[in-house]
């Protein structure tokens, strides 16, 4: 572990993907202006980061119905700037260290609700995933840009192959025929890509 991990917040984040590859952003109530962000939140003591991230899914936008299809392989970091750190209610740590998670959103736009019992968020939207860069508050940039840049053709790729299959019509038969709804097909799917990956879920 690095002598400065100390120094940073452990926390997750959640790239949540629906059918046509899009990405939920929200706006956060807390900063001014147009300040969209992808969920994420804190690791509580002794909790899996795999756990946490559905965990807080649910807190942040009131559902965790999702799967998760991919994880960083590391930890990304971002630095507050000294200005947040200053006039922060609360001491802060010099920024966040995360594990990062590419989930496909498995419920209808209608199980999103950010009245939560703690609202962190007045909006949410699908955008598409080359977006994300410009939208964000620019010190978390540069970990969007490597946000992306890992999971471009991990997750992002098998998420589009996903939805070409779904669209073949022989597909669409033999799941009519076999009574297999589409988030089974899709979680098999997740599965079967995970174990030739030698992953786990």
């Amino acid at each position: 572990m690095a002598t400065d991990d100390a120094e940073y917040r452990a926390g997750v984040g959640m790239m949540l993907l629906n059918r046509k590859g899009e990405v939920l952003v929200a706006r956060r109530t807390d900063v001014p202006g147009d300040a969209w962000q992808m969920p994420q939140g804190g690791i509580d003591e002794g909790e899996e980061p795999r756990m946490a991230a559905l965990r807080e899914l649910k807190e942040e936008i009131g559902t965790d119905r999702a799967v998760i299809v991919a994880e960083s392989k590391g930890w990304l970091r971002y630095d507050l700037p000294a200005d947040v750190i200053a006039t922060a209610r609360h001491p802060l740590k010099r920024g966040q260290r995360q594990k990062w998670f590419v989930m496909r959103f498995t419920g209808e736009d209608a199980d999103i609700n950010l009245e939560t019992e703690r609202p962190e968020f007045d909006a949410w939207k699908w955008v598409p995933v080359e977006e994300l860069p410009a939208l964000i508050v620019s010190f978390k940039r540069q970990l969007y840009i490597d946000v992306l840049a890992e999971f471009s053709e991990a997750a992002l790729g098998w998420n589009g192959r996903l939805n070409e299959l779904m669209a073949d019509p022989i597909v669409r038969m033999r799941m009519a025929a076999d009574s297999v709804t589409e988030n089974e097909l899709f979680d098999l799917l997740g599965r079967v890509a995970r174990n030739l990956r030698g992953g786990s879920q």
